[in-house]
């Protein structure tokens, strides 16, 4: 039997899915992906987002600025989502990709912090999950959460810090993306990390392109993956994998909002 999933984070308008989306779309239908969530990162590509979402039943939107391209946004940009938002359309089901980073040079971090803050206001306002990025900044993502406190909240997606971390963004009501770096063995942490969370607080992703799972390095990440992270959660997790299925599924339809 294969399970239903839907996967929470690709990067759908990206190659290599540009021209070739129904093909794609159909590709991970038969792993049982029956719908993909399309995080935007900077202004230039919302248009291109929600034109996907429109054209294909499959997939939503969420529409961000990404803090790994600061230096993209402007502060029209955020007037420009608002905007947006106001039309309220019906596949537009999250702001994201948001979020801090400390990963690269310059991270130019007062300014992605007023970023992440301005658009977690628009997720209040809209009344929107948010999809949050955060590499080296969980201890600072999770206080700007806790300051929002967005009636909606989110997911913290491509999770690999601590349990307590995970605990914390999960006692603010968060979700915690699992993605493709639990089927690598070496990851020991995130793997025990991803055993011992509640299952009510999982998320299933891929990241694709990027992100690619253990035996396809070198290759691009794909949507039916998620069939395979699910495979490895559930090899570390003691639920039936039937229960562990239905679960990240209602987990993702509330968060949302998504009728399948």
């Amino acid at each position: 039997m294969t399970h239903r999933f839907i996967d929470t984070h690709c990067h759908f308008d990206f190659p290599p899915f540009t021209g070739d989306e129904a093909q794609s779309i159909e590709r991970a239908a038969r792993a049982g992906v029956e719908a993909i969530v399309v995080p935007a990162i900077e202004a230039a590509y919302f248009d291109r987002v929600l034109d996907l979402a429109g054209r294909h039943a499959a997939l939503y939107a969420a529409l961000g600025l990404h803090p790994i391209v600061i230096e993209h946004h402007r502060d029209e940009h955020i007037d420009r989502l608002d905007e947006i938002l106001q039309r309220a359309e019906r596949k537009l089901v999250a702001i994201g990709e948001i979020g801090l980073d400390l990963y690269r040079e310059d991270p130019q971090f007062e300014r992605q912090q007023a970023i992440l803050d301005a658009q977690l206001r628009l997720a209040k306002r809209h009344d929107l999950p948010a999809i949050l990025h955060s590499r080296r900044t969980h201890d600072k993502l999770a206080m700007h959460l806790k300051r929002m406190n967005l009636p909606r909240t989110g997911v913290v997606h491509g999770f690999s810090g601590s349990l307590q971390q995970a605990q914390r963004f999960i006692e603010l009501g968060y979700k915690i993306g699992v993605g493709g770096t639990i089927t690598y063995p070496r990851a020991s942490k995130t793997r025990e990390v991803m055993a011992q969370l509640p299952l009510s607080a999982l998320l299933l992703e891929t990241d694709a392109p990027d992100m690619p799972l253990n035996g396809f390095q070198g290759q691009p990440n794909r949507p039916e993956q998620a069939a395979r992270v699910f495979t490895a959660l559930c090899e570390l997790r003691e639920e039936p994998a039937d229960v562990i299925a239905q679960a990240l599924l209602d987990n993702t339809r509330e968060l949302f909002g998504i009728a399948l």
